[in-house]
């Protein structure tokens, strides 16, 4: 477990703790609509709620060339890399990257839990984003 915990890349939209980060979502109160990332805290429509850290990929495509620069701001030596839809555990469906996983091992329905991940800023500082990895306490 690390001495510190990370520094999400923006507010309201994950929450760190011991056990690595879950996503913050807000429920609207009058309808009860789960709404990601989460509404202001100040924002009294709304109660802030812990989506699930597990679910099961609903979609996912593979981005194979550098996006147009800006708003991208990646390296230039671009890298392939995986993105998804994963369906959250009773709540709803979130994009996300997509790691620890080869392209053709991806599989919808395949398990997957949140993870996080370091987003180095032009300045240097790491803050932390999140992804989806696959869960391998649970079956397909």
């Amino acid at each position: 477990m690390p001495d510190t915990l990370p520094v999400p890349i923006a507010d309201d939209l994950i929450c760190p703790d011991a056990d690595g980060i879950a996503l913050l979502a807000s429920r609207e109160r009058a309808t009860h609509r789960l709404c990601f990332p989460a509404r202001p805290e100040d924002d009294t429509r709304y109660d802030r709620v812990l989506l699930p850290r597990t679910g099961r990929l609903w979609s996912w495509t593979v981005q194979r060339f550098r996006p147009k620069s800006p708003p991208y701001a990646g390296p230039e030596a671009f890298e392939p890399y995986a993105v998804g839809y994963v369906e959250l555990d009773g709540a709803l469906i979130v994009e996300g990257r997509l790691v620890d996983v080869a392209f053709d091992d991806l599989a919808i329905g395949m398990a997957m839990r949140v993870v996080p991940l370091p987003f180095p800023l032009a300045d240097g500082t790491v803050r932390t984003s999140f992804g989806f990895a696959p869960d391998g306490s649970a079956g397909i």
